[in-house]
């Protein structure tokens, strides 16, 4: 049944997506810019509705008063796709997400996505990229956007830690914005690579703003980490106690 149901999850996003992004194209045109991003927030918003009765994916927000009002940078664990769909359907701002600029051109999606004003890292640029990043990035909070990265880089598995990179530290550390760490267990009921989905709630929790100021990248950095991977015990123990169980090491460390 959960086969069944994860193929028509996946047909749904197949026959639904083509003509949604058309419809994008078609109205972008004649939208201003905020306009746009709601309008493709609303693929998100549609599809998180269709996961929650089709597969029995269902959520809940915790610390949604912690959100600043004003410019922020939002560094989230990554998990799973669930979460690159579903926070821009849950946040009150348009987010701003920073990508490659490879991906502009895949098919429907990147095309979309380039009418849409993200923030693109250039890796000819060299050297350059990233003051271009800031840039972009700096502009887009000017005008009442979020900037949002995944310090992991990569979708971690249930249960594990990457590496936090210090890029979206830097970037924060740099343009002088807060950062409100987020953690999530949606890895539970959207593993990473997997064609099945399963049925559960994810548990989304918003830490408090933490001041830039005064903090470099790498303290920033740890200080994010050490929030949000605390959190993840909190919302998720179970996940943590069978790896601290598989590693007695571990269990030590912690």
């Amino acid at each position: 049944m959960r086969f069944l149901r994860s193929l028509l999850l996946f047909i749904f996003f197949i026959v639904y997506t083509v003509p949604y992004a058309i419809a994008c194209f078609i109205a972008f045109p004649f939208m201003h810019a905020d306009r746009r991003y709601w309008m493709a927030a609303g693929w998100c918003r549609s599809s998180i509705v269709v996961a929650r009765h089709l597969n029995g994916i269902r959520y809940r927000v915790e610390g949604v008063e912690n959100l600043p009002d004003g410019p922020a940078v939002l560094l989230s664990k990554h998990q799973s796709a669930w979460e690159t769909m579903a926070l821009p359907a849950l946040m009150p701002r348009p987010l701003c997400f920073v990508f490659k600029r490879e991906l502009l051109y895949v098919p429907f999606f990147g095309w979309a996505l380039g009418l849409l004003k993200m923030v693109h890292i250039d890796r000819k640029e060299g050297k350059y990229a990233f003051a271009s990043v800031v840039k972009q990035g700096r502009h887009r909070m000017n005008e009442g956007a979020w900037v949002i990265m995944f310090p992991e880089g990569t979708r971690t598995p249930v249960g594990k830690q990457g590496k936090y990179k210090t890029g979206g530290a830097r970037f924060a550390v740099d343009t002088g914005a807060p950062v409100v760490p987020i953690a999530h267990n949606a890895g539970r009921v959207w593993p990473r690579n997997s064609f099945i989905k399963y049925p559960g709630i994810v548990t989304v929790s918003i830490g408090k703003p933490i001041d830039s100021t005064g903090l470099t990248p790498d303290e920033l950095n740890t200080r994010v980490e050490t929030w949000i991977e605390a959190e993840m015990r909190r919302i998720d123990p179970d996940a943590y106690r069978s790896a601290a169980d598989a590693d007695p090491a571990r269990t030590a460390r912690i």
